[in-house]
């Protein structure tokens, strides 16, 4: 018989109007890193949120070290040695590294915090890892990648051996996607049971044993991933096969409809220091530019910059041949610029609103959605019906859902339909396929050819170099708030991208 670190049996569980997991079953021995995967929606994090103790199952029963266990909070898993790094980091931003880490399990002597022991705890976790961090650092003043080495951390400190990994890659650079799949085969060689969920194929293929795969709610199956191609995965996946080759028109690249010109912005907290440094550059009718590079480079700054988040220091930003550098963000919007923002929770929706409301937030003043003042609810359910059918938009009350309670993928997906949707001829997408998918990946890729081929502009920002050099006409390489490189896909590798992005070559920007 096996001996399994913790067992899923028969979990059901049911929100109004949704089964989100239907009879699953789960088995996972330690040392062994088990993926979960499956499409936006499919019941993964529902599921890992019922063995962490945030959900009660209506039906199924779980078993820790072969013994029935009854997990009715996060307090009572960390007991049981189950932690979990969630796709949306639960971390205080203004406490410090170590404060974060030792939280919820302090140790206190005559009322007094005993950090020093902690402390030395930490290192020597860091240390053993490979995770790197500074303890002193707040929350707030560090890279996404090293938030994410605190979050697991606190697992490690509070001395969890069944690890729960939800959507971790979701946020992080190339270069710190490698040093996590380096970290977690650390961890199975420690003996720690993992289950990995993610999208991204290649990362189950690359570090995972074995994979079971959701769909809508019900298990589709358990396989060996060492025997199972990428092709069979996604096929398990959604259901049908996945067409990994993108097909792309010729580009017929016309007018320049944004333009930036020496746009300067400098840092609030270091005057002498700039976030963006002289930026020039114009993206043309017809053509898909690609912005490539590290995180905190100026990508997120160039963003909000552009739609109108920021004020630059000097510098303009050229709009369909306007001059657009003090007009509001509304003016940008209705005057030919769509934004699917990095942070849709902080800048994509508002998440206590229903979908159908937020669908509409483009359009809901135009005439067409409003009578004298009086909003025509029939004309913004109609639009919301249309969206939610065509882009695939999964929620457990379809268009009267909220936001919130609907899953990070298809948030998104809600995003991107109302911003393509609104017919503006230059669409600003940044990360618009993290946390999705291959499936969802597919869909957004072409619908952004299909605007491209429609004579429309779009300025993508990703940190995925596959992406960038798949979708790309022209890419733009950002390093320290400058473009290091302007080329085309055809033209470079991704080693050598990759030399740009690091800052080891430069080679002169072309307009």
């Amino acid at each position: 018989m096996d001996n399994y670190a913790i067992e899923l049996l028969h979990i059901t569980k049911v929100f109004p109007g949704i089964v989100a997991n239907d009879d699953i079953t789960l088995r996972v021995r330690y040392g062994e890193i088990h993926a979960l995967l499956g499409e936006n929606g499919a019941g993964k994090s529902t599921l890992m949120s019922v063995l962490f103790g945030l959900y009660q199952p209506e039906e199924g029963e779980i078993l820790v070290n072969g013994k029935k266990a009854e997990i009715k909070n996060p307090r009572t898993a960390n007991a049981l040695g189950i932690g979990m790094v969630h796709q949306h980091f639960m971390l205080v931003q203004n406490f410090t590294v170590l404060e974060n880490i030792v939280l919820g399990v302090e140790t206190a002597k005559h009322g007094v915090l005993q950090m020093e022991e902690a402390r030395k705890k930490v290192l020597a976790l860091s240390e053993r890892y490979g995770l790197n961090i500074d303890c002193d650092a707040r929350v707030s003043d560090i890279t996404v990648g090293m938030q994410q080495r605190v979050e697991i951390l606190k697992m490690l400190y509070k001395d969890n051996n069944i690890l729960i990994f939800d959507e971790p890659t979701a946020v992080l650079t190339p270069q710190e996607i490698d040093e996590l799949m380096i970290i977690m085969q650390n961890l199975k060689r420690e003996g720690k049971a993992i289950i990995f969920i993610t999208h991204k194929l290649n990362e189950i293929k690359a570090v995972s044993d074995y994979c079971t795969v959701l769909r809508r709610g019900k298990c589709i199956g358990t396989c060996d991933v060492s025997t199972a191609s990428v092709e069979d995965l996604s096929e398990m996946m959604v259901g049908r096969k996945i067409d990994f080759h993108l097909e792309k028109a010729p580009e017929h690249a016309g007018d320049a409809v944004l333009t930036l010109e020496n746009v300067t912005l400098k840092s609030e907290r270091n005057p002498n220091k700039n976030i963006l440094n002289q930026v020039s550059f114009s993206v043309h009718k017809g053509e898909i530019l690609c912005v490539a590079g590290i995180e905190g480079n100026g990508q997120s700054e160039l963003v909000r910059v552009i739609v109108g988040l920021l004020k630059q220091n000097s510098g303009k930003i050229l709009l369909n041949g306007e001059d657009v550098s003090h007009a509001s963000i509304r003016y940008r919007n209705v005057h030919g610029l769509a934004h699917v923002p990095e942070d849709r929770h902080k800048y994509g929706l508002i998440l206590d609103n229903t979908l159908e409301e937020n669908l509409a937030m483009r359009k809901y003043f135009r005439k067409e959605f409003q009578n004298h003042g009086f909003i025509r609810f029939h004309k913004r359910h109609e639009l919301a019906e249309e969206l939610i059918e065509e882009f695939d938009i999964r929620s457990s009350e379809g268009a009267k859902s909220t936001a919130r309670s609907m899953s990070g993928g298809n948030q998104q997906k809600a995003i991107i339909a109302r911003e393509i949707d609104s017919d503006e001829n230059v669409i600003l997408a940044m990360q618009p396929t993290r946390g999705l998918d291959v499936g969802a990946i597919e869909n957004i890729h072409k619908n952004l050819l299909r605007q491209r081929d429609a004579g429309k502009a779009v300025l993508l920002v990703s940190f995925d170099l596959e992406e960038v050099m798949n979708i790309s006409d022209r890419i733009i390489v950002f390093y320290e708030g400058e473009i290091v490189a302007d080329v085309r896909p055809e033209e470079v590798t991704v080693n050598e991208l990759g030399l740009y992005m690091s800052g080891s070559k430069r080679k002169g920007a072309v307009k």
